[in-house]
């Protein structure tokens, strides 16, 4: 095998915001949020538009969550700095729509991760952004885990599945160190994606960093505009997340959203057949690879591997028409795709080295 190519492809997970909002409308002008800035409003059509990407790519798009408008209860009045309304929250979205939206988010064709509740922060001085960091850092955190407690009971009377393990912080606010980490974990979270540009305690040279133990994923640059509906997806994915908003998979009639969903479709599906790029399957296989992607040292057909690393499951691509044969780790599937074979493979965490 040593005159065989080696690749470990970067791979690529789909992270879609602001899914959750019934209200299409942008109001934070008048002091509620800006959800999703569209011209009508959400229905179930829209859920079922990322459960079709999926599908199509074989993959499971994150689907970052906003909840409050999901809140069959109005609990939300004893959480007001999660809302418009304060005391007087009353909840208008509740009906038939709610249950209809929740099978197909618990269908499993797409993974939910915790975004927010209200996506902003409410005070006595109005609308402020964001719901988890402001101006002067993260919020007290004695209402965070209000905030966070409010979304779990929302979860749970939805019905909406297993809990969420990844975080997209709203408004892309995050600081490195800034505290939230450790809340994050407590509640079962296991990564954090958010674009380092707007991270503060950034630091240059890498797509993964840590934060009290857990990773944090630069999201980079995402291919449209927050609120662009309808458009046909362009560009190139340059790292290790494609992101972006719910409005940019979606038509202004949702009985046409399939035409924006087959734009990405042909935007993406090339990726998995390049040799240095896949699409990631999950969350936790795009954690896996990462770290193997940014850790692994290929020489020939030798693969040093990292010591920290996010999982066992690795994805390699050779370049060889012939079945190949791994030392140090499991195939767990092997074919070709444009010349190149792609192998998954499980590896203990013990395994420092891999042979081809």
């Amino acid at each position: 095998m040593a005159d065989r190519a080696v690749s470990v492809p970067l791979p690529i997970q789909i992270v879609i915001d602001d899914v959750g909002w019934w209200s299409g409308a942008d109001g934070h002008q008048r002091g509620e949020p800006y959800r999703t800035g569209i011209a009508r409003d959400h229905v179930p059509a829209d859920y079922a538009a990322i459960a079709t990407l999926g599908r199509r790519l074989g993959v499971k798009p994150q689907a970052a969550m906003v909840l409050c408008e999901w809140d069959r209860t109005d609990r939300l009045r004893g959480v007001p700095s999660s809302q418009w309304m304060g005391a007087e929250w009353r909840n208008r979205w509740v009906g038939p729509w709610l249950d209809e939206a929740a099978s197909i988010v618990r269908a499993g064709d797409f993974e939910p991760v915790l975004h927010g509740v209200g996506h902003e922060w409410w005070d006595e001085q109005g609308m402020s952004r964001a719901e988890w960091f402001g101006p002067d850092g993260m919020r007290p955190a004695a209402a965070v885990r209000a905030h966070l407690d409010a979304f779990l009971a929302i979860w749970a009377e939805n019905r909406l599945g297993p809990v969420p393990t990844a975080f997209v912080p709203c408004a892309f606010l995050y600081t490195l160190g800034g505290g939230l980490a450790p809340l994050l974990a407590e509640y079962g979270i296991t990564s954090v994606s958010t674009p380092y540009g707007r991270m503060v305690g950034a630091r240059g040279g890498t797509c993964l960093d840590w934060d009290d133990g857990l990773p944090v994923v630069d999201r980079g640059r995402d291919l449209l505009p927050w609120h662009a509906l309808g458009q046909a997806p362009s560009g190139e994915v340059l790292g290790p997340v494609c992101g972006m908003h719910w409005p940019n998979l979606l038509h202004l009639d949702p009985a046409r959203n399939d035409e924006v969903v087959a734009g990405w479709v042909g935007l993406l599906a090339p990726y998995d057949q390049r040799p240095d790029r896949m699409l990631a399957p999950d969350t936790a296989r795009w954690l896996s690879q990462l770290t193997y992607h940014l850790g692994t040292t290929v020489r020939g057909a030798v693969l040093d591997l990292p010591a920290r690393r996010l999982g066992r499951w690795l994805r390699l691509k050779v370049d060889s028409e012939a079945p190949v044969t791994v030392d140090g780790a499991t195939v767990l599937a092997q074919g070709l795709s444009d010349g190149w074979r792609w192998l998954d493979l499980d590896v203990p965490p013990d395994t420092r080295q891999l042979r081809l």
